[in-house]
């Protein structure tokens, strides 16, 4: 499974960070920015915590 941002509705909460840091980080103009390979296992409920704690709901795994 990999992550997904929509960046043109990221508003630089950086709770996705705080909540998956493995997964997700924030790049120089304060947008998330999720890592391109496949999410580890051991941290995927982690990551799914981050997509449904996202306050403008832009973050998709699939």
């Amino acid at each position: 499974m990999k992550a997904f941002v929509d960046r043109d509705g990221c508003i630089g909460c950086q709770a996705c960070a705080g909540t998956c840091p493995e997964v997700f980080s924030m790049d120089d103009d304060n947008i998330s920015v999720p890592i391109k390979e496949d999410i580890p296992e051991e941290v995927l409920d982690s990551a799914k915590d981050a997509r449904d704690g996202c306050p403008v709901s832009v973050i998709s795994i699939k």
